[in-house]
Parts: structure tokens; sequence; C-alpha cells
């Protein structure tokens, strides 16, 4: 099956938008890991807790088959991570699938590969600041599908957003 990495802020991920899509795509027999700013215990926004599997400079772009950016308060930082940032843009130069959820997008569109393509983000100001300083062409949808790039706009949205993740790894 498919290697996914799930990228998570080591303060304030949200806990749904990780869990949902985990335990679907492991049920589905894909392999998941999960990467922060360091190996030490990640907290969720809703009081969740996490080990990271690995540290964002420790993720092989060559590896996984999709990266899946994590939303929540704490998602704002991811954008203006370099290693996450360079992370995103190298899977992406290389075919692999990116997904982002929530406030999740803002990394995507830093990493410049949303430019002319819809996209939907958690519609704050600097979600869609972001996707508009990145190119993208926002559209207020719970899940789109563009190209190997899915973005999801809530927490709400995580079971839709997981089923169109599994569904690209399928193809």
């Amino acid at each position: 099956m498919s290697k996914v990495l799930m990228i998570v802020a080591q303060e304030g991920f949200r806990d749904e938008e990780l869990l949902v899509p985990k335990e679907m795509l492991e049920k589905e027999g894909h392999v998941v890991k999960v990467a922060s700013s360091s190996r030490s215990k990640a907290t969720g926004s809703m009081g969740g807790t996490i080990l990271p599997d690995m540290a964002f400079f420790e993720a092989n772009p060559e590896y996984f088959d999709c990266y899946v950016v994590i939303g929540g308060p704490g998602s704002p930082k991811l954008a203006e991570t370099k290693e996450v940032v360079e992370l995103i843009a190298n899977a992406y130069k290389a075919g692999k699938i990116i997904a982002a959820i929530c406030l999740g997008p803002m990394t995507l569109a830093k990493a410049g590969i949303l430019s002319e393509k819809v996209a939907t983000v958690y519609p704050s100001k600097n979600g869609l600041e972001a996707l508009r300083a990145g190119g993208a062409l926002y559209k207020a949808k719970p899940v789109i599908v563009s190209g190997k790039i899915i973005t999801g706009d809530s927490p709400q949205s995580a079971g839709n957003f997981a089923s169109e993740i599994i569904k690209m790894l399928k193809d």
C-alpha cells in the first residue's frame, strides 16, 4: 500500500483533522507516519497528543507517496517553516499527492504549488490572504481536488477529505 506523511504543528494541530484521516488511511492498509518540528510530544488544540515518528528534516520527499498538512491554530507556523515549505515543494515536483486541510493550505500556497489552481482553506483572513498571495483560486467548498492536490476547509470536512486522499491513492 501507499506511504503517507502527515505534517503537524508541534502545538495546536487540530486533533480530528489528524486522527480521522489517519484512522481511515490505516484502515485501508496505508502506512501513515507523522512529522513535526521534533520527535517530542505534539499537542492538539483539543488536548490530544501524539508522538511524531520523525522531525520535518528527517522526511525524505522520495519515500512517501502522499503528504498531508494538518490544520489548526498552530498550522500557520508550518507555512513559515523552511523545511516544511521545501518538503512540500520538492514532493510536488516529484509528482507526489499533496493534501492540506483547514489552515494547512497556507503551507501549500507558500510552497508555490497552488498558483492558478482552485483550492479551499478555512475562511479566516490569514488563510484567504495566504491563498491569494500564492496565486490560488479560492472556492468556498468543503473539499477540492485540483490535479494531485487536495484541499479541505475545516474539521467537519475531515472524513470527506480523507476519502478523496484514499480515492487518489487507489488511482
